[in-house]
């Protein structure tokens, strides 16, 4: 049997030729810098071809229904086997997706309770809120239900041709007023106030119906509806195409609420009828994955004992990965991107397939030192069991279980690409490169933490699992907050600290709302400044460097991509065959600045793009950038592109040169290298000498070393959280290594590495 994967010339992205051969049945880790082209090699042209060639396998019929993926840029990959994929990318789903659902310990837990539970309502379905035999008949299984204020959109005092209507597309002489203006039924010039009963009802109420005396202006085929009807059917239906297009809008006007039958728990009457030790089925998934295994743990059924173990090895797995704080009827939909890969990897060490090609995507996130102990060993027995394992990972204790490195570089975007180390963990201390250095370098703490006179205090925090917090949090100086995921920590300083000092600001890793045209150019607000020298050197208007206007293309309408939707599975993009991706109609591609077209500049990484343009504005913008590590991304990527941490940064960028700020950051270092960290850490000091105080939310031990003041939650997660453990100085953590988990693992970090 071939031992290896052997790849010959990878030029996907920045890689340079690439060529190497990579061991099977072994932990195999990429690291370099972000940018540096350690994706592109492992997920873009490995991962991406391995799926590819496996979907080639299937019909016509099932790979036209498949995620397509282009070719990979590389001569030929030899010895490739089945991938499996386990990368950041949100769960999918929708609200009936949750952590039991994507598990599989709900079909589990089914089962149990049509065998086990009393009185008997039936088999394993009538426990599924997705069937109609067990679903709530209010809500439909979802166990919300949405009411429409439709009053909030509504200016009484003013009429319909006054524009009494507060919503886009329903201002005067829109496309939808018309429908209410060319009706017949309404006197354009009254008031809202002043309408009648009758008028009322069919201004909200009326279900859909030809008006018996419209204007000449209606249209035959048109049908007339009132203004509730048809927002719950544009808006509110699982199938409404343009929710996400208002979403802010409607928000003000749509509420959301526990169902008033099942009172959120999805299920009708007759299934929540059926206990297990005084417990139904959702009261089960409502408990922690701790309190759960320790319900199912105390079940007396020896006929039934396979089945009860099936779901304590799951949620035993759950908590080896750091997941018992999460409840099982968490909805997909707000799990963190390190959550979610986690709860794949969970789904993948239950089956007993061998032989696999992992691909796991930076692991590490979001995990405290403890937590990472865990995923090591896990991932271990994925190896063990006979399989291949790639990790792209930052993370020094995940680094280093390789039994290869490979280190891709030396630095980001055209200076990366390159093959700078291949070896085992022991000999990439003397090798060359940024990952080298690090490993090189004996580990420091802060000396001279920062002194300080004034606090902000929180008070009786008790959200969650917090047990009625009192602390005091330094003012101008960098505060780290530690502790195990779902400790509280979170919780404490994104939702009650900004409650009790409204001035705070969270600057987290959530998507930045823009439009699915924008880009980081647009995102620094310098599309037009790049347009107008377009323009000016090439004496032509400035649409036709905007996508949004003249210069887009025809075809996909300045998108660069065609979006396919599928009924029951994933959207496909695809790039548009006419532009090849740019956006932009073929003739704007003739018109250069400085030897370049617009599509070759928003092809250019920041760093390139600051030795390209000369205006002090720009100059200064990217600059930020480049002190942020983010000197690898391209201009022209879109936004809905970035990962969390990337998102992070773009808005941190925006806070230099601020005063008297309070900031919380929640953790900054996710994707960064090392040597990237260092850089972080240099800008936060930066931060906190203008004079604003800043709160890192980190498990990053690097990061920790260098606070001014560390504020450790715990002593665990979930329940077991919620506890303030320590707060003082790094000096003071390391003289109490016993007195917390983080306490433990600073000093092993410490003394292990000098």
């Amino acid at each position: 049997m071939t031992k290896t994967i052997n790849i010959y010339g990878a030029r996907q992205n920045n890689l340079k030729n690439l060529s190497l051969q990579i061991p099977k049945n072994k932990i195999v880790v990429f690291t370099g810098v972000s940018g540096s082209g350690k994706s592109s090699l492992v997920f873009e042209t490995i991962g991406a071809e391995a799926q590819r060639q496996i979907n080639e396998t299937y019909d016509t019929f099932t790979r036209n229904r498949l995620q397509s993926a282009p070719q990979a840029e590389v001569d030929r990959i030899e010895n490739l086997n089945v991938p499996v994929i386990i990368d950041q990318k949100p769960l999918s789903g929708s609200i009936r997706s949750a952590v039991a659902t994507a598990t599989d310990i709900y079909a589990s837990l089914r089962l149990l309770f049509s065998r086990v539970g009393t009185p008997f309502v039936g088999y394993s379905q009538v426990f599924s809120f997705n069937h109609p035999s067990g679903m709530c008949p209010r809500c439909e299984g979802t166990g919300f239900e949405q009411t429409l204020n439709i009053y909030k959109i509504l200016d009484q005092d003013k009429s319909l041709n006054e524009g009494a209507i507060l919503f886009p597309t329903y201002q005067p002489h829109a496309w939808r007023w018309l429908r209410y203006a060319d009706s017949g039924y309404f006197d354009l010039d009254k008031k809202l106030k002043d309408y009648s009963p009758k008028e009322w009802e069919l201004l909200l109420n009326a279900e859909q119906h030809k008006p018996k005396h419209p204007t000449v202006q209606w249209k035959k085929t048109a049908l007339y509806e009132g203004l509730i009807t048809r927002f719950k059917r544009n808006f509110m239906t699982g199938q409404a195409q343009e929710k996400n297009r208002y979403k802010a809008r409607l928000d003000d006007i749509i509420e959301i609420k526990p169902c008033s039958e099942c009172h959120g728990q999805r299920l009708n009457a007759k299934s929540l009828s059926c206990t297990i030790q005084g417990l139904n089925i959702a009261q089960c998934t409502a408990l922690s994955v701790k309190r759960l295994y320790d319900f199912i743990n105390a079940i007396d059924a020896p006929k039934y004992q396979i089945l009860l173990d099936e779901i304590l090895h799951k949620l035993d797995m759950l908590t080896l990965v750091g997941l018992s704080y999460l409840s099982l009827n968490r909805t997909s939909d707000t799990l963190s991107g390190g959550e979610g890969q986690r709860i794949k990897m969970v789904k993948h060490l239950g089956n007993s397939l061998v032989d696999l090609l992992y691909i796991f995507d930076e692991p590490s996130v979001g995990l405290h030192p403890r937590d990472v102990e865990n995923i090591a060993q896990m991932i271990k027995k994925i190896r063990d069991k006979g399989n291949s394992v790639l990790l792209v990972e930052h993370d020094p204790d995940l680094i280093k279980i390789a039994d290869q490195v490979i280190d891709i570089g030396p630095k980001s975007g055209v200076n990366g690409g390159e093959l700078v180390y291949q070896g085992d963990f022991s000999g990439l201390a003397s090798a060359h490169g940024l990952t080298a250095a690090y490993f090189s370098q004996p580990r420091t703490i802060k000396q001279q933490p920062r002194a300080f006179q004034q606090v902000m205090t929180v008070k009786e925090a008790h959200v969650f699992n917090l047990k009625n917090v009192t602390l005091d949090i330094p003012l101008y100086c960098l505060t780290v907050v530690t502790g195990v995921a779902g400790s509280g920590k979170s919780t404490l300083m994104t939702q009650v600290l900004p409650q009790q000092y409204p001035q705070t600001k969270v600057i987290d890793q959530s998507a930045i709302m823009a439009s699915v045209r924008s880009n980081l150019l647009t995102f620094l607000d310098l599309s037009d400044d790049v347009r107008k020298l377009f323009a000016e050197y090439n004496q032509v208007s400035m649409k036709w460097f905007s996508y949004n206007s003249k210069g887009a293309c025809p075809h996909c309408n300045g998108l660069g991509i065609e979006k396919i939707e599928l009924a029951f599975l994933d959207n496909i993009e695809l790039t548009c065959e006419v532009c090849h991706g740019t956006g932009y109609k073929k003739e704007v591609l003739d018109y250069c600045y400085q030897g370049k077209n617009i599509t070759e500049v928003l092809a250019m990484t920041v760093a390139e793009a600051l030795q390209f343009f000369t205006q002090e504005k720009i100059q200064q913008k990217l600059q930020r950038l480049m002190r942020l590590g983010l000197d690898y991304l391209a201009l022209g990527q879109r936004l809905n592109t970035f990962s969390g941490g990337e998102r992070q940064r773009l808005k941190l960028s925006k806070e230099l040169g601020q005063r008297d700020h309070i900031l919380v950051l929640d953790e900054p270092s996710t994707g960064l290298h090392p040597s990237d960290t260092a850089k972080l850490l240099q800008l936060l000091n930066y931060i906190v000498d203008e004079g604003n105080t800043v709160i890192v939310i980190e498990h990053n031990l690097d990061i920790i070393a260098q606070a001014d003041w560390i504020i450790d939650i715990g002593p665990d997660a979930g329940e077991h959280g919620g506890e303030v453990m320590f707060t003082g100085t790094i000096q003071d953590l390391l003289a109490q290594p016993d007195i917390s988990l983080t306490a433990q693992y600073m000093a092993r970090y410490l003394y292990e590495n000098t």
